[in-house]
């Protein structure tokens, strides 16, 4: 059977790294063993469910590379989800419940304080049909459980291994709220039968709900799908980056000049047996993609080691890829200039920097006035070319007999106002004879 996975995010933000790493997992294999990718909005929750940032999943997965074949919306299929909802009421396993959250939060206390886990008492399913009519009377409305077996339920997980979940533990879960309002999960079983998704694979935090969900697909007639179930992400420091994911948005990474495949690169790698380093294209991600490689450890998100990838992307991007972009940041110089530069930037935004250096004005760093008058006596005529800078080098070691650091640093603070960056041979040639006799007389140019 050909596989079928799903991306189903919600749209009530922008895509976030830790979205974005679920849907690349499922995304390689799709593409890895010739399957397809449906990309579902679960936007049942009305009230925050917005376009706005339903397009703008659109657009950040498309940025990043991440086609899909088939796309649905839960909003348009609450018909599919009322005759699944009428199905397990007519199988006795949907029961409607009364009670208020603070009574349920009173039941949860004195079970705790009993040692008793603290599972809904189903007290629900002794109500008559008087009860019932009585408490509605009252103008309560009911929310719906789904009647779990008791039983542990047993799967092999693509990640994980062997796990067996004990539905004894747990409490019915609640499918339907009070408002007539679908919770994740009803929906969620009925969109995978319905698109026939083969594997399911997400976040650690769902694995008790793969317990359940297994139940409501037995209960519909359907095959239970593959699971897989990753570590989330947490910060450096090992915390959790719940409290930062708005930072770490695609939109705001977008926009500090990260790669598309920096960061595929390092969200494929985190946490794996494989090494964290750039890859040419999602092709080779997807061809070196196993769920096997996956350890079990929290994968750690690092902007410091997503920086130092990104870095390695761009030095391997040819001029051509970045023209468009390096016109847009107004630091197009042309290609000698991106050539030049590209091994010193991390980000793409940083080549402004390196534009005004070669374009200038800049201030000059003038440490030693007698050694810069030397030097700009011995400066060649123009044009210059990739050899003009050795030979000026050599020419103002002999007129200072100025030798290694001593000698190049307060050239490349003359003539950079920096005492570090690209190779001086090139940025010399670009440089050129005018603004190099200003800068080493101390002339901002």
């Amino acid at each position: 059977m050909q596989p079928r996975l799903r991306f189903a995010p919600s749209p009530t933000g922008r895509l976030h790294v830790g979205n974005i790493r679920t849907a690349l997992l499922n995304w390689l294999f799709a593409r890895q063993q010739g399957g397809q990718m449906l990309l579902r909005i679960d936007d049942t929750d009305l009230e925050r469910s917005t376009k706005a940032f339903e397009e703008g999943i659109e657009t950040d997965l498309r940025w990043l590379g991440l086609e899909w074949e088939e796309r649905a919306n839960q909003s348009a299929r609450f018909a599919s989800y009322d005759a699944a909802a009428e199905k397990l009421k007519a199988a006795g396993l949907l029961y409607p419940c009364y009670e208020t959250e603070e009574e349920l939060e009173r039941k949860r206390r004195i079970a705790q304080s009993r040692n008793r886990p603290p599972v809904y008492d189903r007290a629900a399913l002794s109500l008559t049909d008087a009860d019932r009519a009585a408490l509605e009377a009252e103008g309560r409305k009911a929310h719906w459980r789904y009647k779990l077996s008791g039983k542990r339920v047993e799967f092999e997980d693509l990640v994980r291994g062997h796990q067996s979940i004990d539905t004894a533990s747990l409490s019915d879960p609640v499918l339907i709220r009070a408002d007539g309002a679908y919770l994740y999960t009803l929906p969620s079983v009925v969109d995978d039968i319905e698109f026939r998704i083969t594997h399911i694979v997400r976040g650690e935090d769902h694995v008790t709900n793969t317990g359940v969900q297994a139940e409501i697909f037995e209960a519909l007639g359907a095959a239970t799908p593959i699971f897989g179930h990753f570590p989330l992400l947490v910060g450096a420091d090992g915390e959790a980056l719940s409290k930062r994911l708005g930072s770490l948005s695609a939109e705001m990474l977008r926009e500090d000049g990260f790669e598309p495949m920096a960061i595929l690169s390092h969200l494929a790698k985190l946490g794996t047996s494989d090494p964290v380093e750039a890859r040419p294209d999602i092709a080779t991600l997807a061809s070196e993609f196993s769920y096997a490689k996956i350890g079990r450890a929290p994968a750690r998100f690092d902007v410091e080691e997503l920086r130092r990838v990104n870095a390695a992307v761009l030095h391997a991007t040819p001029y051509a890829a970045v023209k468009d972009r390096l016109i847009g940041l107004h630091a197009d110089l042309g290609e000698s200039f991106w050539n030049a530069v590209r091994a010193n930037v991390a980000t793409l935004p940083e080549v402004g920097v390196w534009a005004k250096v070669v374009a200038g004005p800049i201030a000059p760093v003038i440490a030693d006035k007698a050694f810069a008058d030397a030097a700009a006596s011995a400066l060649p005529t123009g044009p210059y070319d990739a050899s003009s800078w050795s030979a000026f080098v050599e020419a103002v070691k002999a007129k200072t007999g100025a030798k290694g650091k001593a000698l190049f640093m307060p050239l490349r603070q003359a003539l950079t106002a920096m005492d570090h960056g690209p190779e001086m041979a090139p940025l010399f040639a670009l440089i050129g004879e005018e603004k190099a006799r200003k800068r080493l007389s101390g002339e901002a140019a």
